[in-house]
């Protein structure tokens, strides 16, 4: 790439003088990010560069910076305004990001935590950086690392924040900030430690001390501070060696055991439960299965999940399933979800029993049964250690190596992780080891029943696990062609059921609606119609909001209020009509002005189109005279047979007459001079038409102009102008004194928008959404997006097809997701929306279409909630869940649990809900049947 010479340079307080043009500075920008990113390699510089800069610079170099920042309702016409001239940035900026009292010692600056990229920062190669460093100057330079994340699924990711650990010597408890990659090694740990505190190597040792207490000793070795298992924030414990030896009590642990350096298989004595390796000084522990011989099954270092053994059954403490879990840094979210699963009673009677059978190490799809190892290890932890709250430590660490979107210390999304953790499980214990390959038969009009059948049992032949006989269910999913009407119908499992709130999925829409004939004046109307739906849609909702007759229709138009292009101004016209019936409602924004005209069904007629002016006097002394400007809403009527101009004025005329006003004889102004009679009746009365009649053989009632499609080359008209026929004739209406004393043109402006925002009161109990309303959204028939397109196999093309769901076969544990989250482009929003959903008998009966179900109930039971507070980019989640030993309810807050009234956990914080098959037994004493949950 060339870059073109600067030309000249200029000092100014610091910062380089204009090297470029404001568009060279965007391409020679845009050249090198795209060269950067077309060859990503782990190592790679990237810089962090304050977004509030960074916005300032794009809006200086023409750049569109994104409707979010500006305007959270933009559209392609807004895009037709001509942008301002923006001043040019001075040096960049980062302060506001950089945390203060910072340690500036070799440039190592620490950021405020939990920014959020794109919001509060921006990401350039070092190629750009240097670039625009050269143009501003500024800084401080903030570089950053590129690193691969994940043992599975590789990925590329700046580490943005490295890991800080805090250092404590324990010769004295001074405390120093170590910061490092998460893939620096052990030995550069050492290096750097020892740098600091200006010893030799062979004289200290780190500990890893989380939670001031010995856990593991680091050993000098190529291991990553990742594979650690070191935690942002976490302590590390400094010991050196006095006088050449290592006295008693060092190398011991905070029990007085002495630790492992070596990792070993996990042991099959019976002090251990679930997975985890124990550790030795060289020599072994004897282990009486081969199981795991010849495998690289180790979880970590040593960590209070660890020394369980998965071969053998666990016991549950007396007070077992309420231990608490840390809050490693930002995992409230995987707390709240862990939580949940650990309380589902089937998993918890799977993983207290021993389950080495199950695993599946051969899966490429799974993880190694390494996450079920760990899953396993830490639900027999929290069941047998009472109410002692427990730090997830490895099982975070194997998250983040399986899923690398889960490392660090972010926010996440507890939905997101469960159905990781779901996937993940199902795939660690399938017991399937080869998966045939079957091929999927045609439905050829057989029953339903036989269809979904075969489908389970092809979907059972590959995936045989756990998960899948408890957590998985079956729904039908019926495809209709809007074309040949093709009818394709499938049976897919599921996991969850992802609800949209009914906020989510639909929307008020409000029209003005106009009568073509002039028998009515305009009524504005509000309905509600799917979100992702069509104009046939909005259509078919304002026809019954406004009585349309069988031998009407509706035309809908988008008004032009005011829009900039090249610099005219065109207003108060019809921008479009959406004569399409596909036309996608998306396509409409919450402040355009969109009107519907009442026209007859009947075929060959012309579309009249009126547009009103206003002659406009110009009083400065610089521009002396008069200019027409449009005003009022556009009319739309109709003409039949031939086209002349008294036919277009007769039917001005009409369209016009609800809009006269209740005008006494004695006030009524003088018309004499167009020999057309007046009216003195009511706004709304129509002409007779021995009246209509002898006006079509007089002069012309309005002044009118005659037009073309874009509204220019006016040219007045007569009652022996000729008139051109075709589809539409647009004319304008001048509007005079006359007009004005005979019209009430209030009716004609001040339209509503389509929807205005306004402050948002939050629902009662009693107005809330309920579950089963959530569920009806869910399995509405509604049409496939532009975007999400089918391919018809009889038309051979692909259709917007119309797409209906419904439940066939229910799993033991119902999960119910509540779509909270919204993202697009332009704007994130969290739904705060109360739901109110059963807690006991949730009947799902009705929406189960399968006939035969083998006698298994539709009664369901709560046992468990994921919770979500606050807003986007932050918040907190919390569980509640009900012990399978007892009728309590507990609220479980990262480490802390405490009982809760069952009455108290509905909230509108709900947000995973899950449930459980209610058990149906035979009443003896009355023939019937009695419900209740199924114990394990």
């Amino acid at each position: 790439m060339t870059i073109p010479d600067s030309g000249y340079m200029m000092e100014n307080n610091g910062a380089i003088g204009i090297p470029f043009t404001p568009e060279e500075e965007k391409r020679v920008v845009t050249e090198l990010t795209n060269k950067a990113e077309s060859s990503l390699k782990e190592g790679n510089l990237y810089y962090v560069i304050s977004n509030r800069w960074f916005t300032s610079w794009q809006k200086y170099t023409g750049q569109d910076v994104g409707a979010h920042v500006f305007d959270k309702h933009s559209t392609d016409s807004q895009s037709l305004v001509l942008p301002k001239p923006v001043d040019r940035p001075g040096p960049i900026d980062n302060s506001d990001i950089v945390l203060k009292g910072n340690d500036y010692e070799g440039g190592d600056l620490e950021l405020h935590r939990n920014l959020e990229e794109g919001c509060d920062y921006v990401l350039v190669p070092q190629e750009v950086w240097e670039m625009l460093f050269d143009w501003y100057k500024g800084g401080p330079a903030l570089p950053r690392r590129l690193i691969s994340q994940g043992d599975v699924n590789k990925q590329f990711n700046v580490e943005v924040y490295p890991l800080c650990l805090n250092l404590i010597d324990s010769r004295d408890n001074s405390q120093s900030v170590i910061r490092l990659s998460k893939k620096a090694s052990l030995h550069e740990l050492y290096e750097k430690v020892c740098a600091l505190k200006e010893i030799e190597t062979e004289k200290v040792q780190i500990w890893d001390y989380f939670n001031k207490q010995k856990h593991s000793l680091l050993k000098v070795s190529n291991q990553t501070l990742e594979k650690s298992e070191l935690l942002m924030d976490q302590d590390i414990l400094l010991e050196v060696q006095p006088d050449g030896f290592w006295p008693a009590g060092f190398g011991m642990d905070s029990t007085g055991n002495e630790l492992a350096l070596v990792p070993m298989e996990p042991s099959r004595s019976s002090v251990t439960i679930a997975g985890g390796p124990t550790y030795s000084n060289g020599h072994s522990t004897s282990y009486g299965s081969s199981l795991y011989q010849g495998n690289t099954l180790s979880l970590g270092s040593a960590d209070t999940e660890d020394g369980f053994d998965v071969s053998r059954a666990a016991t549950k403490a007396d007070r077992g399933g309420l231990a608490g879990l840390q809050n490693l840094g930002n995992t409230c979210f995987m707390n709240s979800a862990i939580q949940c699963l650990v309380h589902t009673p089937p998993l918890v009677e799977f993983f207290m029993q021993d389950y080495t059978d199950e695993i599946n190490r051969q899966n490429p799809l799974g993880l190694h049964g390494e996450l079920a190892l760990a899953f396993g290890e830490l639900l027999r932890k929290l069941w047998s250690s009472g109410r002692t709250p427990i730090a997830p430590r490895a099982f975070k660490g194997k998250v983040a190596r399986f899923a690398p979107q889960f490392s660090g210390f972010n926010q996440h999304d507890s939905q997101e992780l469960l159905a990781f953790l779901l996937d993940g499980l199902h795939e660690d214990l399938n017991r399937v080891k080869q998966k045939p390959y079957i091929e999927m038969m045609d439905t050829d009009g057989r029953p339903d029943e036989e269809v979904a059948e075969e489908c389970w049992r092809y979907h059972k032949a590959r995936n045989d696990s756990i998960i899948v006989d408890v957590c998985q269910g079956q729904y039908k999913s019926t495809l209709v062609c809007p074309v040949c009407y093709k009818i394709s119908i499938t049976f897919d499992p599921f996991m969850y059921l992802s609800l949209p709130l009914p906020s989510t999925v639909t929307r008020t829409m409000t029209v003005t609606v106009f009568y073509g004939d002039g028998s009515g004046l305009p009524m504005p109307c509000t309905v509600t119609v799917l979100k992702h739906g069509c104009c046939k849609d909005l259509c078919q909702a304002l026809g019954i909001a406004c009585c349309l007759r069988s031998d009407e229709s509706l035309l809908l138009a988008e008004s032009f209020k005011a829009r900039i292009f090249k610099l005219q101004v065109y207003e108060h016209r019809i921008f479009r009509y959406l004569e399409s019936p596909l036309e996608p409602l998306p396509s409409i924004k919450d402040d355009e002005y969109i009107v519907a005209y009442r026209l007859p069904k009947r075929a060959h007629l012309t579309r009249l189109e009126i547009c009103h002016r206003y002659l406009e006097k110009c009083l400065s002394d610089n521009l002396k005279g008069s200019e027409r400007k449009l005003f009022l809403t556009p009319l739309v009527t109709y003409l039949e047979g031939p086209q002349t101009v008294a036919d277009i004025d007769l039917a001005v005329r009409t369209v016009l007459s609800p809009f006269r006003k209740n005008i006494p004889a004695s006030e009524a102004i003088d018309e004499s001079s167009n020999s057309c009679p007046t009216h003195s009746g009511p706004g709304n009365q129509l002409m007779d038409n021995g009246e209509l009649e002898e006006m079509s053989c007089r002069e012309l009632t309005f002044q009118l102009c005659v037009t073309n499609d874009r509204g220019l080359n006016c040219r007045p008209i007569s009652m022996d102008s000729l008139m051109r026929t075709g589809q539409l004739v647009k004319i304008m209406l001048d509007w005079t004194d006359k007009e004005h004393g005979l019209y009430d043109v209030n009716y004609l402006k001040d339209l509503p928008e389509v929807h205005r925002t306004g402050f948002t009161v939050k629902k009662t109990r009693q107005e809330a959404v309920s579950l089963f309303s959530c569920l009806d959204a869910f399995l509405k028939e509604e049409p496939l997006g532009p975007d999400d397109m089918w391919y018809c196999p009889q038309c051979k093309e692909h259709r917007q097809a119309t797409k209906k769901l419904d439940l066939w076969r229910l799993p033991e544990i119902l999960v119910f997701h509540l779509k909270r989250f919204s993202y697009s482009r332009y704007l994130k929003n969290k739904l705060d929306t109360f739901v109110n959903f059963p807690i006991h008998n949730l009947d799902l009966s009705k929406y189960v279409k399968c006939k035969d179900q083998f006698g298994q109930s539709h009664i369901y039971e709560l046992y468990a909630i994921s919770n979500h507070y606050g807003g986007l980019g932050g918040g907190h989640y919390s569980a509640y869940a009900k012990l399978i030993d007892g009728n309590r309810w507990y609220h479980f807050d990262d480490s802390h649990v405490s009982p809760v009234d069952e009455a108290d956990i509905k909230t509108s914080a709900a947000y995973v809900l899950f449930y459980q098959r209610a058990k149906v037994e035979p009443n003896l004493g009355s023939g019937e049947l009695s419900r209740g949950p199924v114990n394990f």
